[in-house]
């Protein structure tokens, strides 16, 4: 029986989400430009990839990008001007897709950032949608429920002309959920004067989600750690894991690994971290955290930093916190012998570099191929909205699987095959994909 087949869900109501957010003090910790990031990491590609200058200059750049100021009526009739943007990457294989994000820290270079790594995403599990994203300058704890509402109504107002489902689809990201989602859903239809479901995925199911949307990201993660070992040869079985960040993603990488047999033996948070030899409790520790806003202070349990959790010899660290986590400031730390990035950004470029030089051994599974199943479920999504076909949890799951697979299996072969990193294997995939489609299509007029 698969681990989502139970009936134990994992923040099922969004509260480990909730809980979270209250300690979210930034998108990415210290460290490079987000966008610096995204563009080296591109370019550490092309050595493996026949591009002529012109096509490498229009794919390093977004398409498009808006940047928007608008009011909102405050609870009290005050009038608060907030920032926002929206940003499509590339948008010629068609709707472009990407998060919203609600936060302090949203500025355009982190925009252009996701919006260039989700068009990568999708690209390396052969989903036809380009990359977006956007988000709002706002502390959203700040904000009550009806401001929130009003914000999120305003916002998408603002960022109309770019959306639509054949244009550009949003999701939820950071701060944000399902219930924002039925706002943006909600604020198209009404503009429009029908239903369009299909504008925004991550939305609650009577409104079009779809089953299986939950814990999508830490199931294809588990999928493809899964296929890896089998990979090198190792039982995944018994396999040490510590994870580092415990919300929507964190959360459900544990609890389905531990599902698969693997032990985790550390968690961290914002509110502090536990550690426990002989394996943790990981439902349990998820109704902890939901009680208590935090792992920290679990029973029986050593408490431990973030730092401790980044140089354990573990067989598996999962990384689903901030951006800039393993920086060239403590590469040489990490003793884990497969590093798995739950969120972009997380191995900064020189930190790559490091652990390529000094312990060739450790694997590194990218962002782009690893935390890839938010996107593919999203595209599930959309497509049965436009269908109005849906499909149950399991048919989600089998499919998600498939694609998962076959994506870790194509990249396998290729880092193989040119004795490359499966970091830059990745982008070699998906690069490929999206020059291919840019060349057939022409370049017009």
């Amino acid at each position: 029986m698969s681990a989502s087949s139970q009936t134990f869900r994992p923040d099922a109501d969004n509260t480990i989400v909730r809980a979270m957010a209250r300690h979210v003090v930034g998108a990415f910790a210290v460290g490079p430009n987000p966008y610096d990031v995204a563009v080296e990491q591109f370019e550490s590609a092309l050595p493996h990839v026949k591009l002529k200058r012109g096509l490498i200059d229009y794919l390093r750049r977004a398409n498009r990008a808006l940047l928007i100021s608008f009011p909102v009526i405050m609870d009290d009739g005050r009038v608060e001007v907030f920032e926002g943007y929206r940003v499509h990457h590339y948008t010629t294989l068609g709707a472009t897709h990407g998060g919203l994000r609600y936060h302090p820290g949203v500025s355009l270079d982190e925009m252009k950032a996701l919006a260039m790594w989700n068009t990568w995403k999708a690209a390396v599990v052969n989903i036809p949608f380009g990359g977006a994203a956007g988000g709002v300058t706002v502390n959203p704890l700040s904000l009550s429920r009806r401001e929130l509402e009003r914000l999120t109504r305003r916002y998408v107002t603002e960022i109309s002309p770019l959306l639509g489902p054949e244009v550009d689809v949003l999701g939820p990201d950071l701060n944000t959920d399902e219930q924002i989602m039925a706002w943006v859903m909600d604020t198209v239809s009404m503009a429009q004067g029908h239903s369009v479901n299909a504008v925004a995925t991550g939305k609650p199911e009577p409104l079009g989600g779809t089953a299986g949307r939950i814990g999508s990201i830490g199931l294809g993660i588990a999928f493809v750690v899964e296929e890896l070992f089998r990979r090198l040869g190792r039982p995944l079985e018994g396999a040490s894991v510590a994870v580092q960040g415990f919300g929507r993603v964190g959360s459900h990488v544990a609890f389905h690994l531990t599902r698969r047999g693997a032990h985790v033996v550390a968690i961290t948070d914002l509110g502090g971290g536990i550690y426990r030899p002989d394996g943790l409790p990981v439902e349990e520790v998820i109704r902890h955290a939901a009680q208590t806003k935090t792992v920290a202070g679990f029973p029986h349990t050593e408490p431990i930093t973030d730092g401790d959790l980044l140089a354990m010899p573990v067989d598996v660290l999962v990384l689903a916190a901030l951006g800039n986590q393993i920086r060239a400031d403590n590469a040489n730390r990490v003793r884990a012998r497969v590093i798995v990035e739950g969120g972009p950004g997380v191995v900064t470029p020189r930190a790559d570099r490091i652990l390529a030089e000094t312990r060739p051994e450790c694997v590194v599974l990218p962002d782009i191929l690893a935390a890839a199943g938010g996107m593919v479920v999203s595209y599930f999504e959309w497509v049965q909205d436009l269908q109005s076909f849906f499909w149950t949890e399991g048919e989600v799951e089998a499919r998600l699987r498939d694609i998962m697979i076959g994506a870790f299996d194509h990249v396998w072969t290729l880092a193989e095959e040119k004795g490359i990193s499966l970091r830059t294997a990745a982008y070699v995939v998906a690069i490929s994909r999206v020059a291919e489609a840019t060349l057939v299509r022409g370049i017009w007029p």
